[in-house]
């Protein structure tokens, strides 16, 4: 997934898109190695989270964590693979990743949008950075990047942005 706000803001908090809309093959490739590497290395069985940052190309690894995340469930969901079970099995021991095989079924692009409550809570600081505040998510399918609804979420960034 390719987050439309710009680091700093906290993924759950982000406007992101499935697959990336501006990744090069390079980062692409060089994101896959090295979520390979650090899943090896950390002996990871299961699901991995990781985040990156891009700047002119180059990848750098913000954070890994053996975990899911909320983000799991939309990427199921967006994918229609059962991605939790796969990863439960392998877990415990019954699969390999080898065993499994993977169709994506996604048809142009899923945008993950945070919900926020912040009418709920009067007086709470609506900037965003680092500390989490949306209280869920919505998935929205578009076919194509030209959907209004990307380009203005792109144009927007995010309303809240701090400074």
């Amino acid at each position: 997934m390719e987050h439309i706000e710009p680091a700093g803001i906290h993924s759950g908090d982000s406007n992101a898109v499935l697959p990336s809309f501006s990744f090069s093959d390079s980062v692409v490739a060089q994101m896959e190695d090295y979520a390979r590497r650090i899943a090896k290395s950390l002996h990871i069985r299961g699901l991995i989270n990781i985040q990156f940052a891009v700047k002119d190309e180059k990848v750098y690894v913000i954070e890994a964590n053996p975990r899911a995340s909320r983000t799991t469930p939309f990427i199921c969901k967006a994918y229609q693979i059962p991605y939790l079970n796969a990863a439960t099995k392998i877990m415990v021991g019954v699969s390999k990743v080898k065993d499994f095989t993977f169709e994506k079924k996604l048809q142009g692009y899923a945008i993950k949008r945070p919900v926020f409550s912040f009418n709920k809570f009067p007086g709470v600081n609506k900037e965003l950075g680092p500390e989490m505040k949306s209280t869920g998510e919505e998935i929205l399918f578009i076919k194509h990047l030209k959907d209004p609804v990307f380009r203005k979420l792109k144009a927007e960034k995010s309303m809240y942005l701090s400074r």
